[in-house]
């Protein structure tokens, strides 16, 4: 999988709504994949809940409004994923709301995946943390 992300000195992670944390192309499927990186651990307050929200929103609408078709260009048509990339397994809150999301998503094409990396992240080099 190719891919772009922010710069090393920018914030990124559920917490920053606003951030795309990684936009890249899945060579195997074609699909267009927004990763959004959640490096620490479900603790089930309202607040993780609504800044996951918040994110999942805010990469909808740069996917739909045609933000990232503007900004880039070559994946413009191709198929979307969604990908939430945790440390940990979300409760059970998080879990039905991701559910919820992912068959409202459906109806417009778009898929949502959740990897659950462990509790030490991703693996050296990953730039979640």
């Amino acid at each position: 999988m190719s891919s772009e992300s922010s710069t090393a000195s920018s914030p990124r992670g559920v917490e920053f709504a606003h951030v795309i944390d990684v936009i890249a192309e899945d060579a195997n499927t074609g699909e267009v994949t927004l990763i959004m990186l959640e490096s620490r651990p479900w603790d089930g307050s309202e607040l993780r809940l609504f800044q996951l929200q918040e994110k999942i929103n805010a990469y909808l609408s740069f996917a739909l409004d045609g933000e990232m078709a503007e900004a880039y260009p070559q994946f413009d048509g191709k198929k979307l994923r969604l990908q939430l990339d945790c440390v940990g397994m979300p409760g059970n809150d998080v879990v039905g709301f991701l559910g919820m999301v992912r068959e409202q998503i459906a109806f417009q094409g778009i898929n949502l995946e959740v990897r659950v990396m462990g509790e030490g992240g991703c693996g050296p080099g990953c730039g979640c943390h």
